[in-house]
């Protein structure tokens, strides 16, 4: 199981790739949360309102996950962090299991 990162510049956006990533089984679980981020872009220190997701997945899924999000976000450069879960419920675990595929890979 992995936890995936991104981040998103509205809450409309960030519920559609959500939303996305769960219909389409690449996610179990989507978590939305505001955050500030201050950041360095193109040269300029930035601060900017972002709602930050977080994903719940099969670690499998990751590469499928990033380029969902890619092919779906507004940004030049999204976020993509993918993070190891080192320990779960075990009934959790099988919960995402359950609720992502990966047939289609």
């Amino acid at each position: 199981m992995i936890l995936a990162i991104t981040s998103c510049s509205t809450p409309d956006e960030a519920d559609r790739i959500a939303s996305a990533l769960v219909d389409e089984r690449l996610a179990a679980c989507v978590q939305i949360h505001a955050a500030r981020s201050v950041y360095r872009w193109a040269g300029h220190i930035e601060r900017t309102d972002e709602w930050t997701l977080h994903i719940k997945t099969r670690e499998a899924l990751a590469d499928a996950v990033r380029d969902r999000i890619a092919a779906l976000h507004s940004y030049d450069l999204p976020e993509f962090i993918a993070l190891r879960v080192e320990t779960a419920s075990a009934d959790y675990a099988a919960w995402i299991e359950a609720e992502t595929k990966i047939d289609d890979l």
